[in-house]
């Protein structure tokens, strides 16, 4: 455990990163014309961000790595559509310019993977941190398409699967043992990935894009089934935490 006066040094880098952050929403707001309180509540989600990192963090380690300093810009990323939700209609309007972001957060996923284990930073924070991300970006769409009417509300099964997953651990602790890596887990989080950000685009129409979707749906809903029957099958054995996506 890092010991409590190094704590701080992630104060420095968590408030540099309002630098970039206060760029990229002040951008993001111009580009697509967006209400100014959508560049401001993506800042305010930055600090809402720094605030839970430092206090999940700050005992765990002393400074962010590069790694993780390539998922605190994912983060970044997330804030932008996550304010966009105040106007719902950017959705569809800037659905290349979400899709954009969007796109971007996925590609950089592969990065800061890449240097977690090249600079030998890997850590449970890391993998919780980049889980987040993630599954935050997921529901974000999610939650875009459905207030913009782009898609019905039934699109919001599919970003709040995670959570609800989460939730039964409280109910069911068996759910929380360590799951083993999976090549079905991983295509299918690109799967649904791909169907939101497509979804996103102004490419297909609503009737395409809700089958898409409901394919993205059904190989999550499996996926999940499989987990937990897999849990299930070793619910005697001592549950510990694990923060995996199916």
């Amino acid at each position: 455990m890092v010991k409590g006066s190094e704590s701080p040094k992630l104060v420095p880098e968590l408030i540099i990163g309002l630098i970039p952050m206060g760029v990229l929403a002040l951008a993001f707001g111009a580009w697509v014309e967006a209400h100014w309180m959508v560049a401001l509540t993506a800042i305010a989600l930055y600090g809402l961000l720094t605030g839970l990192l430092f206090r999940e963090g700050s005992s765990r380690l002393p400074r962010l790595g590069w790694a993780n300093r390539i998922t605190l810009l994912r983060a970044m990323l997330v804030t932008l559509p996550a304010a966009a939700l105040l106007q719902p209609q950017l959705f569809i309007d800037a659905g290349w310019t979400m899709a954009l972001v969007a796109l971007t957060v996925l590609l950089l996923d592969g990065l800061d993977g890449y240097l977690a284990r090249t600079l030998n930073e890997e850590s449970e924070f890391g993998a919780r941190f980049d889980m987040e991300v993630d599954a935050a970006l997921i529901f974000v769409l999610c939650l875009g398409l459905a207030l913009s009417s782009a898609i019905g509300i039934w699109v919001l099964a599919i970003g709040l699967m995670r959570y609800a997953f989460l939730a039964a651990m409280v109910i069911w602790p068996w759910l929380s043992r360590p799951l083993p890596d999976s090549v079905r887990r991983k295509a299918v989080c690109v799967w649904q990935m791909t169907c939101l950000v497509l979804a996103t685009t102004p490419l297909f129409g609503p009737g395409v894009n809700a089958m898409i979707l409901a394919s993205a749906l059904i190989a999550l809903v499996l996926s999940f089934a499989g987990d937990v029957a897999w849990l299930y099958r070793r619910r005697d054995s001592n549950p510990t935490a694990s923060w995996r996506m199916s």
